[in-house]
C-alpha cells in the first residue's frame, strides 16, 4: 500500500498543470485512472452532472479524443495551436485516507488560453479526487468549478 504525503499531493497538483501548460496530453492521459473523469459544471454548487447540464463531462476515451485532435496535423482550427498558463494558489489538502487510497485536493486558479491575438482569462477552484489503489496517484474525478461558469462561453479549446 502507498502511503501519500500532503507534500506528494500538492506536487501532484503542479505536476498536472505543468504537463498542461506544456501541451503534454499524452502524459496527462496517463495520470487517470481508468474510470477517470473530468467534469465543469454548469451552474454554481452543481451537485450531480446526470441531472443537470455541464459544460464538460469526459471520461477518460473523450479526453484521449480530445487530445488528439488538437495534436492533429489536419485539426485547422488549431493552426496555430492555442497555447495556456496555469497559475494556481498554494492546493489544500481536504482529506487524507491513506487505507482507502483516496485523497482530495482542492485549488484555486486563473487560467490563460491564448491563440493568436485573441486571450481569454478563467478563473475558479479545481477539485481533485485522487486514488492510489493498486500503484500511483491517479485522478478519478477533476472538478474544475469556473467562477463564472454559468456565462456564455466561447470554445473552450485546452484542458483546464
Amino acid at each position: 500500500m502507498n502511503s501519500y504525503t500532503e507534500h506528494d499531493l500538492i506536487a501532484f497538483v503542479y505536476a498536472e498543470a505543468r504537463l498542461l501548460d506544456e501541451q503534454r496530453f499524452d502524459a496527462w492521459l496517463e495520470l487517470f485512472a481508468d474510470e477517470g473523469h473530468y467534469w465543469m459544471p454548469l451552474t454554481p454548487g452543481q451537485t450531480d452532472y446526470r441531472l443537470e447540464s455541464s459544460l464538460m463531462y469526459e471520461d477518460k476515451l473523450l479526453l484521449r479524443v480530445r487530445a488528439e485532435r488538437l495534436a492533429g496535423a489536419r485539426t485547422f482550427s488549431q493552426q496555430p495551436r492555442s497555447r495556456c498558463h496555469h497559475l494556481l494558489q498554494a492546493p489544500a489538502v481536504e482529506s487524507m485516507d491513506a487505507a482507502a487510497g483516496r485523497y482530495v485536493v482542492r485549488t484555486a486558479f486563473h487560467y490563460v488560453e491564448t491563440r493568436m491575438d485573441a486571450q481569454t482569462l478563467f478563473a475558479g477552484w479545481v477539485t481533485h479526487e485522487l486514488t492510489a489503489a493498486g500503484g500511483p496517484l491517479r485522478i478519478l474525478l477533476k472538478r474544475v468549478d469556473l467562477v463564472n461558469c454559468d456565462a456564455a462561453f466561447g470554445n473552450i479549446n485546452l484542458f483546464m
